[in-house]
């Protein structure tokens, strides 16, 4: 009884250690890569900024949307890089990213 009751114990927690990886490896495009996780973390940051400017009354609901919507497009847009180029983005497609994330940082700060 006690065997099995451990046996069940270890399959379960195997069972749950592996549903636990198979998410994280949603794809090719991952977060693994450090340029494409340095985009998406400025992406994360600047939603949080729009949000929190949306909140404090600087910007208006149509503004907010408009700025959430592209910062959408700037994720999908590096998904699409990273799932065409093996899960990396290049230097060049982090550079227009970037050039794309500085220009809706000025729009949330106006």
């Amino acid at each position: 009884m006690i065997i099995r009751a451990k046996s069940a114990a270890l399959a379960g927690a195997l069972l749950l250690a592996g549903g636990l990886a198979v998410p994280a490896q949603a794809g090719p495009w991952t977060q693994a890569h450090p340029r494409q996780a340095q985009v998406l973390a400025r992406t994360h940051h600047q939603a949080v900024r729009i949000n929190h400017q949306r909140r404090e009354g600087d910007l208006t609901g149509a503004e907010a949307r408009a700025l959430r919507s592209s910062n959408r497009a700037i994720v999908q847009q590096t998904r699409a890089y990273a799932k065409d180029n093996g899960g990396y983005i290049t230097r060049a497609e982090q550079r227009t990213l970037n050039q794309q994330l500085n220009a809706q940082s000025r729009a949330i700060g106006r």
